[in-house]
């Protein structure tokens, strides 16, 4: 067992420390600004509830945009060139906050902000797609996903206590504060960019569908953009739910719980993921998930709003570390760029129509009832992942052992 330990290749290198810092300043930059933007907006510049929403999710479109193009583009000018390119803009953007003196110039800021969110987030998810051993993605994208869960939870705790306590000026100038702190820890990082063929630059350079997207990836990015969408309801309405059935002193803990339960579960989730295969790890996920939904669509009591807190949050946070691990591994080497990218797109497309589509629900239905309805979403989605990936992942397994079982036949004769 020692011997076995000792085998695996490591996995806790400077560069996926640093990376890994990169990705948790980041995180801060995000939900630092995402949990005040739309409320600055209303009182800054006297504007409506919607054009406040439009302000804090204008992020999203610049993200999606930056996306589209960085994917296809890493593999041609270099992952750290485009990673610091990105932390460039986000340190300019994030110091334009300070000068944006109209309503329309806080929308261009937020937007251009949004595409280095986007530019940044893909490079460095491809960075470490390329620098943890293959036969520990499970483990690495889950520990890496960590420094995200941790900035979920801060992020939005110090945006508020910073808006009670301090001022919109005093969250800019702490978001500015981590976005230099990116391009510093950046210059210490040594990766080598994929080299890639003159036929494969000729491919990439090319404007085709699947030099912007990885088909290979598309299906579990498509179901994983479900679950994101799934996800949504909770992330864009728990405060308003809260309030209508009196719980709201529960759901004050609410995110606390659901970032603890991912943290302490990711390791082991990342370990079964590279050694039980992906199917164990989803279709749990999946059901865990669903089983957390129902319990909030039908929390009467504070104990069951944190009940579902620990399921949604064991369930959501598998599903996305381990969906980002199958994205990448299912591709090429010198396509993870499009791979992480196109994980990512779909993901956003998920959390951002979401919000809409269920606040629709929740004037026909009723919170409980919209709930109710995600909750059969998710139990719908056990069929949609067999459908899009888990029965190929287990003919795959199946073949595997079964070439392992050749391969020590052969030895022992």
């Amino acid at each position: 067992m020692i011997e076995m330990e000792m085998a695996k290749p490591k996995l806790w290198t400077k560069n996926f420390i640093l990376i890994s810092l990169v990705n948790l300043n980041l995180g801060l930059n995000y939900f630092l600004l995402m949990i005040i933007v739309s409320e600055y907006a209303m009182i800054k510049f006297k504007v409506l509830p919607s054009q406040g929403g439009l302000a804090t999710g204008i992020f999203i479109f610049g993200a999606l945009f930056a996306r589209l193009f960085t994917g296809k583009y890493i593999g041609w000018l270099g992952q750290k060139r485009l990673l610091y390119g990105g932390l460039i803009l986000s340190f300019v953007t994030t110091s334009f906050y300070f000068l944006a003196n109209s309503f329309y110039l806080l929308l261009a800021v937020r937007f251009l902000h949004g595409m280095s969110f986007g530019s940044v987030s893909t490079s460095a998810g491809t960075i470490v797609a390329n620098i943890v051993p293959r036969e520990r993605c499970g483990e690495g994208i889950g520990y890496y996903g960590l420094s995200v869960t941790i900035a979920s939870a801060i992020g939005p705790f110090l945006g508020m206590l910073l808006s009670m306590h301090g001022s919109y000026t005093t969250i800019f100038a702490a978001c500015t504060v981590a976005a230099v702190l990116n391009l510093i820890i950046t210059l210490f990082l040594s990766v080598k960019d994929v080299k890639l063929t003159a036929k494969q630059l000729s491919e990439l350079k090319s404007f085709k569908l699947n030099n912007f997207i990885e088909p290979k990836a598309v299906p579990i990015s498509f179901f994983c953009m479900l679950i994101f969408f799934c996800y949504s309801s909770v992330l864009s309405f728990l405060s308003a739910y809260a309030k209508e059935i009196n719980l709201m002193d529960a759901a004050s803990f609410f995110f606390i719980i659901f970032s603890v339960v991912i943290f302490l579960s990711r390791p082991v989730v990342g370990r079964l993921f590279d050694s039980k295969g992906e199917n164990v790890i989803m279709y749990s996920a999946i059901a865990v998930m669903a089983i957390g939904l129902i319990v909030f669509s039908q929390a009467y009591y504070g104990f069951m709003l944190l009940a579902a807190a620990v399921f949604i949050g064991l369930g959501y946070g598998a599903i996305q570390s381990s969906g980002q691990a199958i994205a990448v591994k299912a591709t090429e080497k010198h396509r993870m760029g499009l791979a992480t990218s196109t994980f990512f797109m779909l993901g956003d497309i998920g959390m951002g129509t979401g919000p809409y589509v269920f606040g629709t629900a929740i004037s026909l239905v009723g919170y409980r009832g919209m709930y109710t309805g995600v909750a059969i979403i998710m139990l719908g989605c056990l069929f949609l992942y067999y459908v899009l990936w888990g029965k190929n992942a287990s003919r795959s397994r199946e073949m595997n052992r079964e070439k392992e079982h050749q391969s020590l036949k052969k030895e022992a004769v």
